[in-house]
This record gives structure tokens, C-alpha cells and sequence, in this order.
């Protein structure tokens, strides 16, 4: 690590940079990059712009590693990975006892973002990100560009400064993160570039403090739920079967059902407990005068590592099952994702004691390590053996309309990816 004036002189040149880092944040935000899936083209144009913004920086080793995917009109998915190389880890295997070789520390942020929703809930456009209160408000400000951002200019700090790390840093900024990582981190994955020595981080999630570091996440269970009955009209209910009703009736059963017995705690998880939510329902009949013979919709459950899954399905189906001897519907249940919690990132893990100590740098306290119930590319990683650690400071704005990132956490981040790099 850096001692005394040199940290300091590095820590205020990213003060300095602040201005160039909202520009650059205001500029990749503007072109969007979404999902086929969710009526878009990718990311090709964006990462484009990204690759030329870092080779302006004075980046040189830059790599763009192509996930074929015929649906976009670039015919792949881009996966960025910017390289500066660092002194010692290129040394061979046997080396002096004085001498220590390092393994990469990976940063990996994604550049896709999810569509802007309801455009009448935004107070701005959502692709013409601007300035207010000290926030930039925009589609993808913080999802995930701010992270994306911030490793870009800590990283160009170290180079501008003549400091090479004793380890590879590698900037990672990956597709299709919001739609399941396929063309993304899970294609990296396949393609063996990650050890298991690996530093990685994935500043994908954070609170507004920075006071939480991420080192598991809860199952995740989606179940469709297709209630069959009798379609009748609306003055005659009793000729037919409601399946609207039954699903009702059934959401309601299986919620308390759930909640009751899956109702144990661990303290480590916020919220502390599994969740199953009811969440989208499809249209059924079109009109109001008729009594729907089928209905349709989904629960999203967030289950503890201690429960299992498949159990978790078969009480489903036995409430299922219940409610459809009570009311005459027949009531199927389809799985839509089944992911067990993969497994927790040691705490006492290079990249989450390392992380610690950057963090207590900049902030002046220690991050406490958490679980959560949402889904971030550290869970891919985790899955295939490579202990990945998940930190960020935001403002949860993720998805919503009117998404910000405040500017003071975009500088104080990049602070942090810095001292981390040099540790």
C-alpha cells in the first residue's frame, strides 16, 4: 500500500477527476443498452463507446470478447476487459520466499440496463441523464454505470500517477447481466478465464453508506401458476368454474402457508427471512361480463440457503392440490427458475479482507458483511467455485424511475477500487 503523500496525492487526483467522471457516466448512459428480451438490440453500440473512451484514457490492453447471439444486429453480446498488468504477476510459479505472486483482482460491472418503465413517472429523459441536487438522474446511472465509471478513473488514476500495482488489475464490464448472464459472465465463465485464486469484485449492490459487503445470496425460486376452470358468463357463475377465484384463493392459502412454515431467521440476510410474493398476473377474459375459465400468474420466492427448493415446491403442490378439490379448478404449477443459494464468500477471503481495509481507508469504518435476496454476477462465480465479493455505495435506486447516482459516491467508490488494486 501507499503511505502518507503518495496516497494522498493519488486519493486527490480522483477529486480531481470528478467533473471528467460525470461526463463519461452522462455519456455511456446515453445510449442504451438493453436486452433482445426486453426489446433491445444489446450492447454493441455502447460498448463501442466504451472501448474508445478507454483507449483515449491511455488504456492499452483492451479485449473484446464476443458472445455470439444472432437476435441482435451486431450478432454478438460484447464482454469488455480492460488489462493493466501488474509487477509480480507474471512471475513464474517457484519463486523466492521474499517474493510473492498475485493473482488478478477482477472489477466487473455490466454495461446493459433495464428498460425505462412507465415514462410518465421520470421527471427528465431517462436517456439524457442531468444534473440536480448533486445526483446524476438517468436510465442505468447507478445500474450498473456508476461502478462502471468509478473502475475506469480509479484505475486511471494509478496509471497517471506511474504506480503498477503488484497484481493484474482487470476492468471487466460484461453483457446481459439484467436477463440472466448467458451472453455475459456465465459465456466468460465457459471460456476459463477466471482462477480460483482470483480476486473478484461485483460493485452490483450496496447500500447508501457503503457500510455492507455482499458475500451471499438467498435461492431463488419463480413459479408460474396456471388455475384451469370453466369460462361462463358473469349472470350464470354457478354453470361454471372461476379461475380467477381459485387462484385467489390459492395465493392466499400458499403465502400463509409458506410464511408459516419457512419462517425461520439468519440474521445475516436482509431481510432476514425467505420471502414468496405473488408478484405478475396475465390478462385473462377481455371483458367484464365474463367469468374467466383460466388464470395465470407468478410468485417470486427468495428462499435461505437452509431450506431446500424442491421441498418448498412439493408444499406448493399439496396446498395446490387443496384448494382445487375445494373449488373445482385444477390448478398446475410450472417452474420458472429453480437456483439454489450458491456458496458464501469466506469472510475471511483475500478479496473481502482487502475490500475491508479499502473501504476503512476512504470511509473510516469496517464494512459488514451481509446476504441478500437479490441476484447479482457474484452468485455465477460463487456457483463455479471462484469466491466473489459484492460492495458499492448507492441510493437503491436500481430499476426505478427517476434512477440517480450521487455524485460524491461515484468519486468515493473510485477511491475504493484504487486502494483496493494496490493492496
Amino acid at each position: 500500500m501507499l503511505l502518507g503523500g503518495m496516497l494522498k496525492e493519488l486519493l486527490d487526483s480522483i477529486d480531481n477527476m470528478q467533473d471528467e467522471m460525470v461526463n463519461a457516466l452522462a455519456n455511456i448512459c446515453r445510449i442504451p443498452a438493453i436486452a433482445p428480451e426486453s426489446g433491445g438490440d444489446g450492447e454493441a453500440k455502447k460498448a463501442h463507446y466504451i472501448v474508445d473512451m478507454c483507449k483515449a484514457l491511455g488504456f492499452k490492453n483492451i479485449e473484446v470478447v464476443e458472445a455470439p447471439d444472432r437476435r441482435v444486429s451486431a450478432g454478438y453480446r460484447p464482454n469488455i476487459i480492460v488489462t493493466v498488468k501488474g509487477s509480480n504477476s507474471q512471475l513464474p510459479e517457484v519463486t523466492q520466499p521474499t517474493e510473492e505472486r498475485l493473482p488478478p483482482l477482477w472489477i466487473v460491472s455490466h454495461a446493459d440496463v433495464v428498460p425505462v418503465g412507465d415514462i410518465t413517472l421520470w421527471n427528465s429523459e431517462p436517456h439524457n441523464p442531468i444534473v440536480k441536487d448533486g445526483k446524476l438522474i438517468g436510465r442505468g446511472v447507478e445500474d450498473n454505470g456508476q461502478s462502471l465509471i468509478a473502475s475506469i478513473f480509479a484505475t486511471k488514476a494509478i496509471v497517471d500517477a506511474g504506480i503498477q500495482p503488484k497484481r493484474d488489475v482487470k476492468l471487466c464490464f460484461v453483457a446481459d447481466e439484467e436477463v440472466g448472464s448467458k451472453f455475459g459472465i456465465k459465456y466468460l465463465v465457459q471460456q476459463g478465464l477466471f482462477s480460483k485464486d482470483d480476486l473478484i469484485l461485483v460493485p452490483d449492490f450496496g447500500d447508501p453508506e457503503g457500510k455492507v459487503i455482499e458475500v451471499v445470496e438467498k435461492g431463488h425460486l419463480q413459479i408460474k401458476i396456471v388455475t384451469k376452470g370453466k369460462q361462463v358468463h358473469a349472470s350464470r357463475p354457478h354453470k361454471g368454474i372461476n379461475a380467477m377465484v381459485a387462484a385467489s384463493r390459492f395465493i392466499d392459502r400458499i403465502t400463509t402457508a409458506l410464511y408459516e412454515k419457512y419462517n425461520q431467521e439468519d440474521v445475516m440476510f436482509y431481510p432476514p427471512t425467505s420471502t414468496f410474493e405473488a408478484t405478475k398476473r396475465e390478462a385473462n377474459v377481455p371483458n367484464i361480463n365474463t367469468v374467466p375459465g383460466e388464470d395465470i400468474f407468478y410468485m417470486d420466492c427468495r428462499i435461505l440457503p437452509l431450506h431446500d427448493l424442491e421441498e418448498i415446491v412439493e408444499t406448493m403442490k399439496g396446498v395446490a392440490t387443496k384448494v382445487g378439490i375445494e373449488t373445482g379448478a385444477r390448478i398446475e404449477l410450472q417452474e420458472v427458475r429453480l437456483t439454489p443459494a450458491p456458496p458464501a464468500t469466506p469472510i475471511d477471503s483475500d478479496i473481502v479482507q482487502n475490500l475491508q481495509k479499502a473501504i476503512g481507508q476512504v470511509y473510516g469504518f469496517e464494512a459488514k458483511p451481509i446476504g441478500i435476496g437479490g441476484g447479482t454476477c457474484a452468485a455465477i462465480f460463487r456457483k463455479n467455485g471462484y469466491p466473489a465479493a459484492v460492495w458499492s455505495t448507492n441510493q437503491e435506486t436500481a430499476h426505478e424511475p427517476n434512477e440517480c447516482s450521487k455524485i460524491e459516491n461515484l468519486v468515493a467508490d473510485a477511491k475504493v477500487f484504487a486502494l483496493l488494486a494496490l493492496m
